[in-house]
């Protein structure tokens, strides 16, 4: 009896060892295992958020089963654990349905890059400029200073607009001038303007050319090229400048308009109805 007793005290000892083996080695191979992945998240030049974020994800899952293999060592049924485990997991994998699918837009977002901090760019119908990137979202700051706090799972599922991903930029300006106007006149004008303005590229070349005979004036398409951060800056300047020197040469910018003829008809009838009772 005594030798049966001691056989089972022998048997949990040496159990309660191997586990508290298992825990230290556990331990350390995890440890291992995170720096590694570390090292190599760092190389491939990943967004440091989610480095540290997957970092903490390869962490607890394998704790996790280090804690499942101590606990198979000690005697206890895993196998009911891990199927309540997957429950549960399944269970909240539901419930966060829309933070998961944020956290997969986050990750693709900083991994793939679309847009950058400080990058001015049209995301999920929001405008503005990019100044936090995280797992979850994207912070904002709209052009009247407004702090926006956009969901990534919205942002990629919809069309994205970088504004600053190129260096350069075109402007599209639209000029009409009236019938009576000279054309070639006009034309030369405004390409004075635009060639003589310091921030207009001369590399791609200013396009200006007649777009369009409309019903009310006839229109000049005006494409310069500028650096993104002059865009504002030089449209404002053209179409300032571009007026005042069309008022100085007597040239009009047409309000849209209809001209309606009236024809003398009733004149007419009565007129021939005359000529008619005459015969």
């Amino acid at each position: 009896m005594e030798t049966g007793t001691g056989s089972v005290i022998g048997d949990i000892l040496l159990n309660i060892f191997f586990a508290a083996v298992i825990v230290i080695v556990g331990r350390t191979v995890v440890s291992w295992l995170v720096k590694l992945s570390r090292k190599i998240m760092v190389r491939a030049n990943m967004d440091p958020i989610l480095i540290n974020f997957s970092s903490s994800i390869i962490n607890i899952l394998l704790l996790l089963f280090v804690l499942i293999a101590v606990l198979d060592q000690l005697g206890v049924n895993t196998t009911s654990m891990i199927a309540v485990l997957g429950a549960a997991g399944l269970a909240v994998g539901l419930a966060l349905k829309d933070s998961l699918q944020n956290f997969a837009a986050g990750v693709m977002l900083i991994m793939y890059r679309p847009f950058r901090i400080g990058h001015f760019v049209e995301v999920a119908g929001v405008l503005g400029i990019v100044e936090q990137i995280t797992i979850f979202n994207t912070v904002m700051r709209t052009p009247d200073n407004r702090e926006i706090i956009v969901p990534n799972g919205n942002i990629y599922a919809g069309v994205i607009t970088n504004y600053s991903a190129r260096d350069t930029r075109r402007i599209d300006m639209v000029f009409g001038i009236g019938y009576d106007d000279d054309l070639l006149k006009a034309k030369q004008i405004i390409t004075d303007i635009v060639t003589g303005h310091e921030l207009v590229l001369n590399d791609p070349e200013p396009i200006i050319r007649v777009a369009e005979l409309g019903d009310s004036s006839i229109t000049f398409n005006v494409w310069p090229w500028v650096n993104a951060s002059d865009l504002a800056t030089v449209r404002a300047d053209l179409i300032e400048t571009i007026k005042l020197a069309f008022d100085a040469n007597g040239i009009s910018i047409p309000y849209p308009q209809m001209d309606v003829h009236f024809n003398n008809v009733d004149a007419a009838n009565e007129s021939s109805q005359t000529k008619n009772e005459s015969a």
